[in-house]
Protein backbone atom coordinates (compact mmCIF):
# COMPACT_ATOMS: atom_id res chain seq x y z
CA UNK A 1 0.00 0.00 0.00
CA UNK A 2 1.67 3.19 -0.61
CA UNK A 3 2.54 6.31 1.64
CA UNK A 4 -0.69 8.26 -0.08
CA UNK A 5 -3.30 5.26 0.36
CA UNK A 6 -2.31 4.75 4.09
CA UNK A 7 -2.68 8.49 4.45
CA UNK A 8 -6.34 8.50 3.71
CA UNK A 9 -7.16 5.75 5.04
CA UNK A 10 -6.16 6.38 8.71
CA UNK A 11 -7.40 10.31 7.66
CA UNK A 12 -10.92 8.97 7.32
CA UNK A 13 -10.77 6.34 10.20
CA UNK A 14 -9.76 9.15 12.20
CA UNK A 15 -12.45 11.28 11.54
CA UNK A 16 -15.08 8.34 11.78
CA UNK A 17 -13.50 7.55 15.49
CA UNK A 18 -14.23 11.09 16.13
CA UNK A 19 -17.43 12.05 15.00
CA UNK A 20 -19.12 8.84 16.67
CA UNK A 21 -17.44 9.93 19.68
CA UNK A 22 -18.54 13.48 19.37
CA UNK A 23 -22.39 12.00 18.53
CA UNK A 24 -22.46 9.54 21.23
CA UNK A 25 -21.38 12.28 23.62
CA UNK A 26 -23.49 15.19 21.64
CA UNK A 27 -26.49 13.29 20.37
CA UNK A 28 -28.41 16.49 19.89
CA UNK A 29 -25.72 17.79 17.57
CA UNK A 30 -28.02 16.35 14.77
CA UNK A 31 -31.17 15.65 16.50
CA UNK A 32 -32.71 18.32 18.58
CA UNK A 33 -34.00 16.90 22.15
CA UNK A 34 -37.91 16.08 22.44
CA UNK A 35 -39.29 18.09 25.51
CA UNK A 36 -41.06 15.66 27.45
CA UNK A 37 -44.98 17.61 27.90
CA UNK A 38 -45.36 15.87 31.22
CA UNK A 39 -42.89 14.47 34.28
CA UNK A 40 -44.45 12.46 36.57
CA UNK A 41 -43.08 11.86 40.14
CA UNK A 42 -46.09 10.80 41.57
CA UNK A 43 -47.97 8.01 40.19
CA UNK A 44 -51.42 6.20 41.48
CA UNK A 45 -51.60 2.76 40.68
CA UNK A 46 -55.05 1.87 40.09
CA UNK A 47 -55.76 5.04 41.47
CA UNK A 48 -54.46 3.90 44.65
CA UNK A 49 -55.21 0.29 45.19
CA UNK A 50 -54.57 0.96 48.76
CA UNK A 51 -56.44 3.60 49.74
CA UNK A 52 -60.00 2.99 47.49
CA UNK A 53 -61.21 0.05 45.27
CA UNK A 54 -59.10 -0.19 42.82
CA UNK A 55 -59.87 1.04 38.82
CA UNK A 56 -63.44 3.22 40.22
CA UNK A 57 -63.97 6.92 39.79
CA UNK A 58 -64.05 7.30 43.25
CA UNK A 59 -60.40 6.19 43.13
CA UNK A 60 -59.29 8.30 40.36
CA UNK A 61 -61.27 11.26 41.92
CA UNK A 62 -60.06 11.10 45.60
CA UNK A 63 -56.86 9.33 45.35
CA UNK A 64 -55.40 9.85 49.16
CA UNK A 65 -58.84 9.56 50.68
CA UNK A 66 -58.32 6.38 53.05
CA UNK A 67 -62.12 4.66 53.10
CA UNK A 68 -61.62 1.61 55.57
CA UNK A 69 -58.75 -0.92 55.27
CA UNK A 70 -58.50 -4.45 56.38
CA UNK A 71 -54.49 -4.78 57.13
CA UNK A 72 -52.40 -5.94 60.00
CA UNK A 73 -52.12 -4.27 63.16
CA UNK A 74 -48.67 -2.15 61.93
CA UNK A 75 -50.93 -1.31 58.58
CA UNK A 76 -54.12 0.00 60.40
CA UNK A 77 -51.86 1.94 62.75
CA UNK A 78 -50.35 3.89 60.16
CA UNK A 79 -53.05 4.12 57.76
CA UNK A 80 -55.38 5.77 61.09
CA UNK A 81 -51.94 8.31 61.27
CA UNK A 82 -52.39 9.15 57.88
CA UNK A 83 -55.83 9.51 57.54
CA UNK A 84 -55.97 11.46 60.55
CA UNK A 85 -52.78 14.11 59.24
CA UNK A 86 -54.35 14.24 55.69
CA UNK A 87 -58.19 14.85 56.96
CA UNK A 88 -57.91 17.96 55.05
CA UNK A 89 -57.08 16.33 51.69
CA UNK A 90 -60.21 14.38 51.47
CA UNK A 91 -62.36 16.55 49.51
CA UNK A 92 -59.81 17.46 47.03
CA UNK A 93 -59.28 15.57 43.13
CA UNK A 94 -56.60 13.54 42.36
CA UNK A 95 -54.02 16.41 40.91
CA UNK A 96 -54.80 18.76 43.82
CA UNK A 97 -53.45 16.33 46.70
CA UNK A 98 -50.64 15.78 44.44
CA UNK A 99 -51.07 12.66 42.28
CA UNK A 100 -49.26 13.84 38.75
CA UNK A 101 -50.55 10.70 36.94
CA UNK A 102 -53.46 8.49 37.35
CA UNK A 103 -52.44 4.66 36.30
CA UNK A 104 -55.31 2.12 34.99
CA UNK A 105 -55.79 -1.19 32.89
CA UNK A 106 -58.20 -1.35 29.87
CA UNK A 107 -60.45 -3.96 28.74
CA UNK A 108 -63.17 -4.43 25.72
CA UNK A 109 -66.57 -5.33 26.56
CA UNK A 110 -68.92 -8.11 23.74
CA UNK A 111 -70.31 -4.54 22.80
CA UNK A 112 -67.38 -3.39 22.02
CA UNK A 113 -66.98 -0.58 25.41
CA UNK A 114 -63.82 -0.15 26.81
CA UNK A 115 -63.71 -0.84 30.50
CA UNK A 116 -61.49 -0.10 33.19
CA UNK A 117 -60.59 -3.18 34.71
CA UNK A 118 -57.44 -4.86 35.95
CA UNK A 119 -58.83 -8.60 35.63
CA UNK A 120 -60.43 -10.56 31.94
CA UNK A 121 -61.88 -12.98 34.28
CA UNK A 122 -64.38 -11.03 37.07
CA UNK A 123 -64.02 -14.06 39.69
CA UNK A 124 -61.59 -12.44 42.11
CA UNK A 125 -62.93 -8.55 41.90
CA UNK A 126 -66.78 -9.29 41.65
CA UNK A 127 -66.97 -12.89 42.63
CA UNK A 128 -68.62 -13.85 39.88
CA UNK A 129 -66.84 -16.30 37.35
CA UNK A 130 -67.46 -14.64 34.15
CA UNK A 131 -65.28 -12.84 31.48
CA UNK A 132 -65.34 -8.98 30.55
CA UNK A 133 -65.10 -10.14 26.89
CA UNK A 134 -68.10 -12.12 26.95
CA UNK A 135 -70.84 -9.58 28.40
CA UNK A 136 -72.07 -6.16 27.32
CA UNK A 137 -71.28 -2.96 29.53
CA UNK A 138 -74.78 -3.09 31.04
CA UNK A 139 -74.10 -6.85 32.45
CA UNK A 140 -70.80 -6.46 34.06
CA UNK A 141 -71.34 -7.29 37.95
CA UNK A 142 -70.13 -4.65 40.48
CA UNK A 143 -67.34 -4.83 42.04
CA UNK A 144 -67.17 -6.62 45.96
CA UNK A 145 -67.58 -4.13 48.40
CA UNK A 146 -63.74 -5.53 49.86
CA UNK A 147 -60.81 -6.39 47.43
CA UNK A 148 -57.00 -7.55 48.33
CA UNK A 149 -54.36 -4.49 47.69
CA UNK A 150 -52.42 -6.04 44.95
CA UNK A 151 -48.97 -5.57 46.14
CA UNK A 152 -49.66 -5.07 49.76
CA UNK A 153 -49.66 -8.23 51.67
CA UNK A 154 -51.86 -8.81 54.13
CA UNK A 155 -54.23 -5.62 53.39
CA UNK A 156 -57.58 -5.34 52.02
CA UNK A 157 -59.46 -2.11 51.48
CA UNK A 158 -63.19 -0.88 50.43
CA UNK A 159 -64.98 1.24 49.36
CA UNK A 160 -68.35 2.83 48.63
CA UNK A 161 -68.13 3.42 44.64
CA UNK A 162 -68.36 -0.37 43.10
CA UNK A 163 -69.19 0.52 39.65
CA UNK A 164 -66.95 -0.64 36.72
CA UNK A 165 -66.48 2.51 34.78
CA UNK A 166 -66.01 3.30 31.10
CA UNK A 167 -62.47 4.49 29.99
CA UNK A 168 -64.03 8.00 28.51
CA UNK A 169 -65.71 8.30 31.25
CA UNK A 170 -62.01 8.54 32.94
CA UNK A 171 -60.91 10.65 30.51
CA UNK A 172 -64.14 12.73 30.77
CA UNK A 173 -63.68 13.45 34.55
CA UNK A 174 -59.64 14.59 34.28
CA UNK A 175 -59.21 16.00 30.82
CA UNK A 176 -55.79 17.30 31.95
CA UNK A 177 -54.06 14.62 33.95
CA UNK A 178 -51.58 12.52 32.40
CA UNK A 179 -52.81 8.27 32.43
CA UNK A 180 -50.67 5.61 31.77
CA UNK A 181 -53.45 2.73 30.25
CA UNK A 182 -52.36 -0.84 30.16
CA UNK A 183 -53.81 -2.77 27.57
CA UNK A 184 -54.50 -5.72 29.15
CA UNK A 185 -54.95 -8.11 26.40
CA UNK A 186 -53.77 -8.88 23.12
CA UNK A 187 -56.90 -7.77 21.19
CA UNK A 188 -56.99 -5.56 18.03
CA UNK A 189 -60.31 -3.85 18.76
CA UNK A 190 -59.32 -3.03 22.00
CA UNK A 191 -56.05 -0.97 20.80
CA UNK A 192 -57.88 0.49 17.85
CA UNK A 193 -60.71 1.76 20.25
CA UNK A 194 -58.20 2.98 22.92
CA UNK A 195 -56.24 5.21 20.46
CA UNK A 196 -59.41 6.79 19.00
CA UNK A 197 -61.02 7.49 22.66
CA UNK A 198 -57.44 9.09 23.10
CA UNK A 199 -57.52 11.18 19.76
CA UNK A 200 -61.04 11.96 20.18
CA UNK A 201 -60.33 13.46 24.04
CA UNK A 202 -57.34 15.38 22.10
CA UNK A 203 -55.29 13.52 24.78
CA UNK A 204 -52.11 12.12 23.07
CA UNK A 205 -49.83 14.39 24.82
CA UNK A 206 -51.58 13.09 28.45
CA UNK A 207 -51.39 9.45 27.83
CA UNK A 208 -48.95 6.66 27.92
CA UNK A 209 -50.63 3.18 26.97
CA UNK A 210 -48.85 0.00 26.58
CA UNK A 211 -48.18 -3.07 28.14
CA UNK A 212 -44.96 -5.81 29.39
CA UNK A 213 -45.84 -8.09 25.96
CA UNK A 214 -43.53 -6.81 23.13
CA UNK A 215 -46.22 -7.78 20.67
CA UNK A 216 -48.94 -5.96 22.49
CA UNK A 217 -46.44 -3.03 22.69
CA UNK A 218 -46.02 -2.91 18.66
CA UNK A 219 -49.22 -3.35 17.73
CA UNK A 220 -49.72 0.21 19.74
CA UNK A 221 -47.22 1.44 17.89
CA UNK A 222 -48.68 1.07 14.84
CA UNK A 223 -51.84 2.18 15.62
CA UNK A 224 -50.02 5.33 16.96
CA UNK A 225 -47.71 6.04 14.19
CA UNK A 226 -47.66 9.51 13.23
CA UNK A 227 -49.08 11.16 16.46
CA UNK A 228 -47.77 11.74 19.61
CA UNK A 229 -48.95 8.96 21.63
CA UNK A 230 -46.26 7.99 23.78
CA UNK A 231 -46.25 3.88 24.53
CA UNK A 232 -44.77 2.26 27.00
CA UNK A 233 -42.32 -0.65 26.31
CA UNK A 234 -42.44 -2.83 30.20
CA UNK A 235 -42.99 -2.32 33.96
CA UNK A 236 -39.81 -0.08 34.49
CA UNK A 237 -41.14 2.17 32.09
CA UNK A 238 -39.17 4.02 29.74
CA UNK A 239 -40.55 7.35 27.96
CA UNK A 240 -37.54 7.68 24.81
CA UNK A 241 -34.91 6.41 27.17
CA UNK A 242 -34.65 9.05 29.31
CA UNK A 243 -37.49 9.27 31.90
CA UNK A 244 -38.02 6.07 34.19
CA UNK A 245 -41.03 5.12 36.30
CA UNK A 246 -40.82 1.93 38.43
CA UNK A 247 -44.05 -0.10 40.11
CA UNK A 248 -45.16 -0.92 42.23
CA UNK A 249 -43.71 0.69 45.28
CA UNK A 250 -45.73 0.68 48.64
CA UNK A 251 -42.66 1.44 51.35
CA UNK A 252 -40.67 4.55 52.20
CA UNK A 253 -37.33 2.70 51.89
CA UNK A 254 -38.38 1.45 48.46
CA UNK A 255 -39.14 5.23 47.33
CA UNK A 256 -36.17 6.42 48.45
CA UNK A 257 -33.93 3.94 46.95
CA UNK A 258 -36.05 4.24 43.58
CA UNK A 259 -35.55 8.31 43.08
CA UNK A 260 -31.80 7.95 44.92
CA UNK A 261 -31.18 5.46 41.69
CA UNK A 262 -32.29 8.42 39.55
CA UNK A 263 -35.69 7.18 38.98
CA UNK A 264 -38.19 10.09 37.38
CA UNK A 265 -41.08 8.41 38.94
CA UNK A 266 -42.81 5.90 41.22
CA UNK A 267 -45.85 4.41 40.80
CA UNK A 268 -48.13 3.03 44.06
CA UNK A 269 -51.13 1.90 45.66
CA UNK A 270 -50.65 4.58 48.54
CA UNK A 271 -50.71 8.10 46.79
CA UNK A 272 -51.39 9.47 50.10
CA UNK A 273 -48.08 7.62 51.45
CA UNK A 274 -46.41 8.64 48.67
CA UNK A 275 -47.22 12.64 48.66
CA UNK A 276 -45.79 12.62 52.38
CA UNK A 277 -42.31 11.10 51.53
CA UNK A 278 -41.83 13.10 48.32
CA UNK A 279 -42.68 16.73 50.75
CA UNK A 280 -40.16 15.17 52.90
CA UNK A 281 -37.88 14.05 50.48
CA UNK A 282 -37.72 17.30 48.52
CA UNK A 283 -37.65 19.10 51.51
Amino acid sequence: MSSTAAFYLLSTLGGYLVTSFLLLKYPTLLHQRKKQRFLSKHISHRGGAGENLENTMEAFQHPGEFELSFCSASHQRLIKRLRDYFSCYQTRSAVTIGTDMLELDCHITKDEQVVVSHDENLKRSTGVNVNISDLKYCELPSYLGKLDVPFQRACQCEGKDNRIPLLKEVFDAFPNTPINIDIKVNNNVLIKKVSELVKQYKREHLTVWGNASYEIVEKCYKEAKGTTHHVQKSKVSHLAFRYVYVWVLNEEQEYKRAFDLGATGVMTDYPTKLKDFLHNFSA
